[in-house]
């Protein structure tokens, strides 16, 4: 007698459910670019999208709470001069979002709360290093203001947001980089290369610690740091199988785990949940969203479910879990794009009966307070994330309060880390009123004079806009004044026409009468002779 055994684990039976359409967004223009990018970022506050834009490249930002069909003529963030390829939320700021282009440029946004209602095209600050195509942005987790770029002049570079100064330049790959990934604390760097490598380098120095090949096929792979420290890629073999693997960082060259899927020729996009080691892979083109969990027991990534969707899908952005409804137990939501401009919501519940906090399935999650500066991360100071409970249950964003400093536009970013909160909570009471009080005033007078820009830079483009109108109006009232005058012209002479005709007429009806009189006169004469 044989016996059956099934692995224990509270995420076998997590279930996909697409929500109802009111509750999903419409209409929006996808971006039709080849580049391999998800198109879409998401956070607790807004979705942003890549979109189609005609001279340059734009994205859309909608608030979470703004559903349904989206108007065409929607307000855009469109300051590039090319195609945006990607876009990343600032993980420790919702309102902040930085963006990469073909125009070898890397801008951050700062939207406001309830999201733009005109076409914003002024960043907070522009990012100008790369030669070529900027095609990766990535935000630290844990450091402020750090940002890392990578585009395809082969170059990594990582950025001190708050002052638009670059900390490092990283130079050790001969050809494009295809994915770059932070480990759990920020203190290595995982990429992948169109040479077939993967890497793990030392961000603060550029040195190449380990390199070994991945996967063998041509086609662009991509690798993500676990929160255990192992490594997961995306790939394809040599005869354009996709592939996934599973790597320890001492040997590179030796995956624990790898295993075929099919053969489709879609890019596969491992996103990962580090609260439930559940890894999603999302490939563009495909219709199915695949998930596994990983664990320590054989065979180390465990096929849970498919979750089956009835169109290919263009894009796709995962919620972070703070996000997320702790009340229907649900892990992890996604927004799925596809052709057609529709983009549908996915929620992956795990069942339970109970209506209580699920302490299991929620442990502590990352939040949004930074642990480290940038200045003390590039000094060599390395810091988890600061975890936040979600036993409060889910708060919708809305009520969520934000601060966001405005003395100086290139602080504009800046959010107060750990040591610098506590260190101010220890600060001596006068001194903090007397801060605040400068601040306060420091904020009053940047605000008057950028509301004051503003309304010039407002003032100036109506200003514009109606020279051109009046110009317009002058020319099509000049054009109306000589097909009058033209009209006038061919009137009278069709008049004249017509009366000439009339006239030719009236002489002939004149001369007939008399002739059919003198012929009925004869016939009258010749009557009686007849008898």
């Amino acid at each position: 007698m044989s016996f059956r055994v099934v692995r224990s684990s509270k995420f076998r039976h997590v279930y996909g459910t697409a929500l109802k359409r009111e509750h999903c967004y419409d209409n929006i223009r996808v971006s039709q670019s080849s580049w391999d990018s998800t198109f879409c970022a998401v956070n607790p506050k807004f979705l942003a999208v890549i979109v189609e834009s005609a001279g340059g490249g734009a994205f859309i930002v909608l608030p979470l709470n703004k559903t349904g069909r989206i108007a065409a003529d929607h307000a855009l963030v469109g300051g590039h001069k090319g195609p945006v390829l990607d876009i990343a939320w600032c993980p420790h700021n919702d309102n902040v979002i930085a963006s990469g282009s073909e125009d070898c440029v890397v801008k951050v946004w700062h939207i406001p709360d309830g999201g733009i209602s005109r076409t914003l095209t002024e960043p907070v600050v522009d990012l100008l290093f790369h030669q070529r195509r900027v095609g990766l942005v990535l935000w630290h987790p844990s450091a402020q203001n750090v940002l890392l770029t990578a585009g395809s002049d082969n170059q990594v570079a990582i950025w001190n947001v708050g002052t638009g100064e670059i900390l490092i330049q990283i130079d050790c790959h001969p050809d494009i980089i295809y994915s770059a990934c932070w480990n759990w604390d920020g203190s290595k760097l995982v990429t992948t290369c169109k040479d077939k490598n993967i890497r793990i380098i030392n961000p603060r120095t550029g040195e190449v610690e380990e390199k070994a090949i991945g996967h063998e096929g041509s086609k662009a792979s991509r690798a993500i740091f676990l929160r255990c420290g192992l490594i997961f890629t995306t790939g394809f073999s040599r005869v354009s199988e996709r592939q996934y693997s599973l790597r320890a960082p001492e040997h590179l060259d030796e995956p624990i785990v790898c295993n075929e899927l099919d053969t489709s020729n879609g890019v596969m996009f491992p996103l990962y949940d580090p609260d439930t080691n559940l890894v999603y892979l999302c490939g563009k083109g495909d219709s199915v969203i695949r998930y596994f969990e990983i664990t320590s027991e054989a065979p180390f990534v465990h096929y849970i479910n498919t979750f089956q969707t009835p169109d290919p899908q263009r894009g796709i952005g995962m919620m972070p879990k703070r996000g997320c409804d702790v009340n229907s137990c649900e892990i992890t939501r996604f927004f799925r794009l596809n052709n057609s401009g529709f983009c549908s919501v996915i929620s992956m519940t795990v069942p339970r009966k109970s209506e209580l906090f699920q302490e299991d399935l929620y442990p502590d999650t990352v939040g949004d307070t930074p642990a480290v500066s940038a200045e003390d991360w590039f000094a060599g100071q390395d810091a988890e994330p600061i975890l936040v409970s979600l036993k409060a249950g889910f708060v919708p964003p809305s009520s969520k309060s934000y601060e966001v400093k405005v003395a100086k536009r290139s602080n504009l970013l800046d959010k107060p880390s750990a040591r610098s909160a506590s260190s101010n909570a220890t600060a001596p009471k006068g001194g903090a009123a007397a801060s605040s009080v400068v601040t306060t005033s420091n904020v009053s007078a940047s605000l008057s004079d950028d509301v004051a820009k503003e309304f010039r830079e407002e003032i100036r483009k109506l200003k514009t806009m109606i020279v051109k109108h009046e110009n317009r109006i002058r020319a099509l009232e000049a054009r109306l004044t000589e097909v009058g005058e033209n009209t006038t012209e061919n009137e009278k002479s069709h008049k004249e026409k017509v009366e000439n005709h009339s006239s030719g007429d009236s002489s002939n009806n004149n001369v007939c009468p008399d002739k059919n009189a003198n012929s009925s006169g004869d016939r009258e004469e010749l009557a009686p002779d007849e008898v």
